[in-house]
């Protein structure tokens, strides 16, 4: 899952890439129907790469960079990197810039010119999604028929007064969406959101409707290891309540199980009869960083 808010904003490209054919028609350009999307490696010279390969015609390559300022260096780089990857793959490759700021996006978008006085020798023209051509999504119909959308909307638009709006069609929305979509989306936005008041906002929806998933450093975290866990939703959430409300040693078997980790019968007898003052609250701290159920003791 993605740690920083610049990193939500490229990396939802590639965990949901069905979001770039309606972005594709907000800056005015079509994507081929049919068209498969493949991750590639980027560099740091820039955020995300993707091959865009559809059913009939040619590809093309899309850079996606998320920016917060502006940086004349890194523009320069740009222009290197998408002359390399055109190179490299024989496909014309794209540039587009994410930003939540509208005087970020108006640098982004250029033109960055390579030359001299009287004489050009490249120009690059990134395509730019900000706060001034994302749009606002409030309807909770439009929300639940994408939530990809509804969650980028909101994060191009987080330092505005009306994605309190956004956020709240979305917290609606994720009660009762699939819930894969919804831990992804609920978990994208809290660190998507960066240090903003809208993820003050959401968080406060979070507590009032119930809707809780695991990350870094997000609402449930803290409220999974402070034992505040309260009124959780279904799936994941729903576990940890019980668990909770079962003792600490089952909240800590659910965790791991959630997490997607198999727990032997003699790990899991281990838990169950942990005694001491502090056993059990280590244990619990350790379920969210370990990678296999043994781990849970390799201190002890």
């Amino acid at each position: 899952m993605v740690t920083s808010s610049r990193e939500a904003s490229h990396r939802i490209f590639q965990d949901r890439p069905e979001l770039l054919s309606p972005v594709f028609r907000v800056l005015g350009l079509r994507l081929p129907p049919k068209a498969a999307v493949e991750v590639l490696t980027p560099s740091p010279r820039v955020d995300s790469v993707l091959r865009i390969s559809p059913s009939e015609g040619p590809g093309f390559l899309l850079a996606v960079e998320a920016r917060g300022r502006r940086d004349p260096e890194r523009a320069s780089s740009w222009t290197y990197y998408l002359a390399r990857l055109g190179a490299e793959y024989g496909l014309p490759a794209l540039l587009l810039v994410v930003c939540q700021d509208r005087a970020t996006a108006r640098w982004a978008a250029g033109p960055f010119v390579t030359g001299i006085d009287g004489w050009t020798a490249l120009r690059t023209h990134p395509l730019v999604l900000g706060p001034d051509n994302v749009p606002v999504i409030t309807d909770p119909e439009e929300v639940r028929r994408s939530l990809a959308l509804a969650a980028f909307s909101a994060m191009a638009h987080a330092r505005d007064p009306d994605c309190s709006s956004t956020l709240k069609g979305l917290a609606q929305a994720l009660a009762t969406a699939e819930h894969d979509s919804a831990a992804y989306c609920s978990e994208l936005l809290e660190i998507g959101l960066g240090d903003t008041p809208a993820r003050n906002t959401w968080r406060h929806l979070m507590r009032t409707t119930g809707t809780f998933f695991p990350g870094r450093g997000t609402l449930v975290e803290e409220t999974f290891l402070e034992g505040r866990a309260e009124g959780l939703a279904e799936g994941l959430a729903e576990g940890l309540a019980e668990g909770l409300a079962m003792g600490k040693a089952e909240a800590v078997l659910r965790f791991l199980r959630a997490r997607g980790i198999d727990v032997p019968d003699a790990v899991a007898e281990r838990v169950t009869a942990a005694t001491g003052p502090g056993g059990l609250d280590r244990l619990l701290d350790r379920a969210v960083a370990v990678t296999s159920a043994e781990e849970l003791f390799d201190a002890e």
